[in-house]
This record gives C-alpha cells, structure tokens and sequence, in this order.
C-alpha cells in the first residue's frame, strides 16, 4: 500500500515528536521562522487574490483553494510549525519526549513563527506591496486585522480548538501518503476547510494582523480606510495579543493536544504483555 496505516502514522509521530522536543535551540527558532513565512506567504496569496471579490462566500472560497499550500510547503521542506507541533503530544504521551521538551519546543518555534510571520508582513507592507487596487488591498488588510481584533475571547477560542483539529488531522493525513503527491493532497484538505469555515489559526493571525496595524501606520493606506468608514479602534498590539492571539492559541493547543491524545489512545501500539515498564 501506499500509506501508513493510523497504527504507522501515530509510532512514526511518536518517534519524530521526539526528535523535535530534543532538538538544538537555534535549529527550532530558524525552521520556526521558515514556517512562519510560508503560513504568512499563504496569507499574502489569499489576501491579495480576494481582496476584490464581492461577497463573503467568494472570499472564503479563494482563501481556501490557495492557502493550504502554505502548510504543503512547512510539510515538505522540514520547517516547525507551532501548531501541528501540539501533536507532540503523542510523544509524551508514548513516553519518548518529556512534558517539558514539549513545552521548549512550544515556546522556541512560537516565538520563531512569530518572527517569521511579522517580517513578512513589515517587508510587504512597506514595499507597497499592498498598492493593488488603488490602495484596495491595503484597507482589506486592515479591515480584516480589525475584524480579528474585535473577537470575542470564548468565540476566539473556540474557533481556535476547531482550526487546530483541522490543520493537525492535515499534518497526520500529509504523514499517511508515501509520495510528494499525497503528502501534499493530505496537507491541503483539512486546511482547505478550515479557511472555508473561518476558524481561527494563531500563526496565520501573526502575519494578518500585523500586516493591518503596519498597513495602518502608513498615511496614505489609513486615510483610504478613514474615508471608506472603517472603525479601527480595535486594531493595536495589546488588542491583538490579548483578545486575539492569547485566546486563539490556547484554543489551537486544546485542539492540537487532544487530537494526538485521541488517536494514541486508539491507535498506540501496545507493549507485549509483561515488558519492562
């Protein structure tokens, strides 16, 4: 056959997520911001091929056929995605990472995504690359920074735990397949769905949100949303932090962590009956 079985898929992720809880500190922060550009790279495409389009549905919908390319790209170049890396749990649930060689990974690849995800944003930002449209995609770009903001934390959270669900069952489906083919296929749809349905994804949210408040900062950019009306109160940093960020990733762990839980405990592969423990 041409998959892992889902017995395969949860000792091969044990094996690995052990592997990334013991790796270098440097080797974490640098593949954490890779993957942090190529989620944001995805954010980039979306925002640039939607921000004419006429409708929610439509919007959704071209978001959703272009960004999951951007975890394919995290899957097949090795990079260190904070959020499929809650699947860790598996490995601390099959005793071969610690608790706390889980959290150092947490804690090092978050903060290398963040800074993968903000550059990015600065870099488009500043280049003009948000010129299209007359400035159009600029303001797409802040109303939907602002929309982020004004989340409520437990509908911000709540979204967070479905987000994740979905983009861990798209790191384990791209796990299944043997071929570059099916490891991209198995990337793509769970993510597909998850922008179409408008979850809510931490390190996505690090590059659409910094991307409104530095398009924000530009005169020219905030002058066009002021005249079209745009209520921009909720975009700053402590608002993203604490009522986006802050709730969203703590959904997007609860997510994370009790998939891997759940297909462990389903799936782990027992240990002869009278083995040392």
């Amino acid at each position: 056959m041409n998959l892992f079985s889902p017995s395969e898929i949860v000792a091969n992720y044990a094996a690995a997520g052990a592997a990334k809880a013991q790796a270098p500190a440097w080797k974490l922060l640098l593949l954490g911001i890779l993957a942090g550009f190529c989620i944001s790279i995805g954010g980039v495409v979306t925002n640039t091929a939607s921000h004419c389009a006429d409708s929610a549905a439509s919007i959704r919908l071209i978001s959703g056929l272009l960004f999951p390319f951007g975890l394919a790209m995290v899957v097949l170049m090795g990079a260190e995605l904070f959020t499929g890396n809650c699947l860790i749990s598996i490995s601390v649930l099959d005793g071969k990472a610690s608790f706390l060689g889980m959290l150092r990974n947490w804690v090092l690849v978050y903060a290398g995504n963040f800074i993968g995800s903000a550059l990015t944003a600065a870099a488009g930002v500043y280049a003009g690359q948000l010129d299209y449209s007359s400035c159009g995609l600029a303001v797409f770009t802040i109303k939907l920074a602002a929309a982020k903001c004004s989340i409520a934390f437990g509908p911000a959270f709540v979204l967070g735990v479905l987000c994740n669900l979905l983009v861990c069952s798209g790191v384990l489906l791209s796990l299944s397949a043997k071929d570059t083919a099916g490891r991209i296929l198995g990337a793509y749809l769970p993510v597909a769905f998850f922008v179409l349905a408008g979850y809510e994804h931490c390190v996505a949210n690090m590059y659409y949100v910094p991307a409104g408040i530095f398009a924000a900062s530009i005169p020219a950019y905030a002058e066009k949303a002021a005249a079209l009306g745009l209520d921009l109160t909720a975009l700053s940093w402590s608002s993203f932090i604490v009522k986006n960020l802050v709730p969203v990733t703590l959904g997007n762990i609860v997510g994370g962590a009790a998939l891997g839980a759940l297909l462990w405990a389903c799936f782990r592969t027992k240990k002869p009956s009278g083995a040392a423990r």
